[in-house]
């Protein structure tokens, strides 16, 4: 099975000096869904946008980033784009048409896709976000969650094969996390998720990297390295509570 994503020794630092990768290196397989933890300023973002080519590497030798055996490279952004969907953290950064269905069919008709197919897509990806009858509603009457559910439907209707989701559930209330959930559960495609919200790792994810100072610190499944109170405050976490009632007395 080839890999999803493939990093291997990406380095990155901002033209102020800032050295925000130290030489970080996994794979995410086909279908996996892994967690990117760690504190504010470990560089989750900055690795998130370089899966598709939103922050290029400099110099780009060697690519550090393969998204199915294809190299991150500026030959390459837009068929890169095509198979990787990105969630930004603020939804109001990704919606900006007059209708939720025009913001969900804005990606495919940029990729070509027209007439009843455009349709069918917009429809096949409001549904799976949840959002059937939402078509003609405008962005800025929706609350957080549905518009979070809209830009995803636009993800979707692209039909990537990665998903990279920046905080999904950030600023989201207990119901809106819920659906949310339910719905990266249903999706096929490999997804990365960078997230502070631990319970959703626990429940959702198969594996959590662990990313600090630039470096990854920890990579294994979410209960085991989220039960490690030590590594958890080592590095700016709280041990979700979820784990308290599922392991109260482990250490």
């Amino acid at each position: 099975m080839m890999n999803a994503i493939e990093i291997s020794d990406l380095k990155y630092r901002y033209a102020d000096g800032l050295e925000a990768l130290r030489g970080v290196s996994f794979a995410i397989a086909e279908g996996e869904r892994v967690a990117l933890i760690g504190p504010n300023g470990a560089g989750k973002s900055t690795l998130l946008l370089h899966l598709n080519g939103l922050l290029p590497e400099r110099p780009a030798v060697n690519p550090s980033v393969k998204i199915f055996g294809e190299p991150v490279t500026e030959s390459n952004f837009a068929s890169i784009r095509k198979t990787v969907g990105f969630l930004f953290q603020d939804p109001d950064d990704q919606l900006f048409c007059p209708t939720v269905f025009e913001d969900v069919a804005f990606g495919p008709s940029q990729f070509g896709v027209t007439g009843d197919a455009l349709e069918a897509r917009v429809a096949s990806a409001l549904e799976q976000a949840g959002l059937r009858g939402f078509e003609e509603r405008l962005p800025q009457h929706l609350s957080r969650g549905e518009k979070r559910r809209v830009c995803l439907a636009g993800v979707l209707a692209c039909e990537p094969r990665v998903l990279v989701l920046d905080e999904p559930t950030s600023d989201l209330d207990p119901r809106g996390r819920r659906e949310l959930k339910e719905l990266l559960r249903k999706i096929p495609a490999a997804q990365i998720i960078a997230t502070h919200d631990l319970e959703m790792v626990i429940e959702i994810c198969s594996r959590a990297i662990l990313l600090d100072h630039g470096r990854i610190v920890a990579d294994g499944p979410p209960e085991h390295l989220l039960n490690n109170e030590q590594l958890m405050l080592e590095h700016g976490l709280e041990r979700p509570h979820i784990l308290h009632h599922l392991h109260p007395h482990r250490h």
